[in-house]
């Protein structure tokens, strides 16, 4: 599950960063960028949560390498989805 909604969240934020640069309402792509990054995360909690219930030690000593790849992913999702915004006041000063 977390991979699809990973994927969405990507495919979002893409659409995003397309619709800014071709000067359409980009805000609505922007949320769904951030809200499906925000489910990845939540899906993935499950997943481990769920390894942590049918105590699978095995599958959690994969854990830690997770753990940096959604900080990592998470913080460039949220740089790219806000980057059109930060863009725009940029312009707006010049």
């Amino acid at each position: 599950m977390w991979i699809l909604l990973g994927v969405i969240a990507i495919a979002s934020t893409f659409i995003n960063l397309y619709f800014y640069a071709a000067g359409k309402d980009y805000k609505h792509a922007m949320a769904l960028g951030l809200s499906f990054t925000a489910l990845t995360l939540c899906a993935e909690y499950s997943l481990v949560s769920d390894w942590v219930k049918r105590e699978d030690w095995s599958a959690l000593g994969e854990a830690p390498n997770f753990e940096r790849v959604l900080w990592f992913l998470t913080i460039v999702s949220i740089l790219l989805n806000i980057a059109p915004v930060l863009l725009e006041r940029k312009g707006k000063r010049s």
